[in-house]
């Protein structure tokens, strides 16, 4: 690995610890002021702080299946991981290094909480559009994948992800 990718990988680690830092960090303080109390409006009919244990995952969804949902999630961010390393140090995918860093750091976060807890902790509540109650490594995750989407669809070329071309690559070690 030359230095250049290792700078980077230790930028994403950084970024990544940061975030989940803060994740963790802003459900701690939403056990400490929003548990057993109501709902708490920063935006009168629009926005609230509002406590919520999720024994699920996205939209309440897998009640209860911690075993199943810490499966797939570690293989998706194995997954995503894997990408990381494999993706080209240029000015290009800079932005998707962030973009990926911040949905692992996500993942890691509600991760976290149910290993530690057995539920995953959210807090902020959209009341406007009855929105389920999400917290903010739920912002990362869906922020991250929306931007991701917008550089596939919009910046990225056929040719800039020839990284991903398992035979392409096998044939240039050869």
């Amino acid at each position: 690995m030359n230095k250049k990718k290792a700078f980077m990988l230790f930028i994403d680690m950084l970024l990544g610890v940061l975030l989940v830092w803060f994740d963790q960090f802003t459900k701690g303080l939403a056990i400490s002021h929003l548990k057993g109390r109501p709902a708490y409006s920063l935006i009168d009919g629009v926005l609230e702080l509002q406590y919520l244990e999720n024994h699920g995952m996205a939209f309440g969804m897998l009640q209860n299946q911690k075993v199943f949902i810490l499966f797939v999630g570690i293989t998706f961010m194995l997954v995503l991981l894997f990408f990381l390393l494999k993706m080209p140090v240029t000015r290009k995918f800079q932005v998707i290094h962030v973009l990926m860093v911040f949905i692992i750091a996500g993942g890691l976060g509600n991760m976290l909480d149910r290993l530690r807890l057995d539920y995953v902790v959210d807090f902020i509540s959209f009341v406007l559009i009855n929105y389920p109650i999400f917290n903010v490594a739920d912002i990362y995750v869906v922020c991250a994948t929306i931007g991701l989407f917008i550089m596939f669809l919009f910046v990225l070329k056929e040719k800039d992800l020839e990284f991903l071309n398992f035979k392409q690559n096998r044939y240039r070690e050869l």
